[in-house]
């Protein structure tokens, strides 16, 4: 019998791929795992927003396209052009602050812009399977100890949230108008599904505004840094985890699984989902020079303060699970960062392979 990895191999050798926000830090990851399981990859996206940036660190034998999702002509060309026939979308504006200071650009990015990647398959000859990534925010959040399953109602008090509720909405439509189910294999070969996810770690993101990647550049530069909102509670999880719901998803659209076609959450398990400042201390103590201080949170922009997903539904149907607990993913995490910051070396490949080694090892 065929361990994941095996089976992600076989899914994904010398299968043409094309991921918009491919310089971005989950693009980046996704498309290093992707090449690691011999699929030859077109990435789609603006220049990387950051300095240094982890898709440039890798020097990826990707074909990368310069581009924008709003520019629709643009993309339909690239994507007709890569023989894609696997899509996985994750260019976005992806942060929840940035959307109060400006909310035309975040909808225009996340709704306009996935509205334009289906577009585009739908004039593509070639694309099969699509992946939407959106966020765990997409949920109608009352803030209470209930784990957010797929089928409960979105929402979203912030722009950013509420931007991606509208493009859970719009793919839903967009799949019911133009690559409904009952007529796949007759009139359309197109499945499409869309994949919640949110707070991932890992190496190589320099992002603003993110937890992690704050205190790894605080504790490099030995500086102090402000935590706000200590007592809130996210769904962490290692970014290898999350993108390998993503690739067993995406496995299972190739499949033909039109069962598939529908929105997935991946999360933390349900007992390791981690307030702010639980995840501070654990980075104490694998970085034991990062110093903070609790900053009073400032009141001009709400941010969730509770959020939890249930996962069940992708362990039992796509057998994913988190390989790693939030310790041993805060682990993995700074392990990538002071490799990079005391020695120059970018981990990213050989943390891959030993992840690829320890699902196999596990029996997964």
């Amino acid at each position: 019998m065929e361990n994941m990895v095996e089976r992600l191999q076989k899914a994904f050798a010398n299968k043409r791929v094309l991921v918009t926000g491919h310089t971005g830090f989950k693009g980046s990851w996704l498309t290093a795992m992707l090449h690691k399981l011999g699929a030859e990859v077109t990435g789609y996206s603006l220049p990387p927003n950051t300095n240094p940036n982890h898709y440039s660190l890798l020097n990826l034998p990707c074909h990368h396209v310069e581009g924008n999702i709003l520019d629709v002509d643009h993309l339909e060309k690239v994507m007709e052009e890569s023989g894609a026939e696997i899509v996985f979308h994750l260019a976005a504006q992806a942060l929840v602050r940035p959307s109060y200071i400006d909310p035309v650009e975040t909808y225009q990015s996340n709704v306009i812009g996935t509205l334009n990647v289906l577009q585009a398959a739908r004039m593509s000859t070639r694309v099969k399977v699509m992946v939407m990534i959106t966020t765990d925010k997409v949920y109608e959040n009352v803030e209470s100890d209930h784990f957010y399953r797929e089928g409960d109602p979105l929402g979203g008090y912030d722009l950013y949230s509420s931007s991606k509720a509208c493009c859970e909405i719009l793919i839903s439509s967009f799949r019911r108008s133009f690559f409904p189910l009952e007529k796949y294999g007759s009139s359309h070969d197109t499945l499409i599904a869309t994949a919640r996810a949110g707070n991932v770690l890992g190496g190589g993101d320099w992002s603003p505004d993110r937890l992690i990647p704050d205190l790894m550049k605080a504790a490099h530069a030995k500086q102090k840094v402000e935590i706000r909102n200590p007592l809130s509670v996210r769904p962490w999880q290692h970014v290898m985890d999350c993108l390998t719901g993503y690739l067993l998803l995406a496995e299972k659209l190739l499949l033909q699984d039109t069962n598939a076609s529908t929105a997935w959450n991946f999360s933390p398990y349900p007992d390791d989902v981690k307030t702010v400042g639980e995840m501070v201390e654990i980075s104490a103590r694998h970085w034991p020079e990062l110093e903070y201080v609790i900053k009073k949170p400032e009141q001009d922009f709400h941010e969730a303060g509770l959020l939890k997903l249930d996962h069940s539904k992708a362990i039992r149907e796509l057998n994913w699970r988190p390989l790693f607990r939030t310790e041993e993913a805060v682990a993995k995490t700074i392990e990538w960062y002071r490799a990079y910051y005391e020695g120059a070396t970018v981990m990213t490949t050989q943390q891959i392979d030993h992840y690829f080694l320890q699902l196999t090892a596990n029996g997964i």
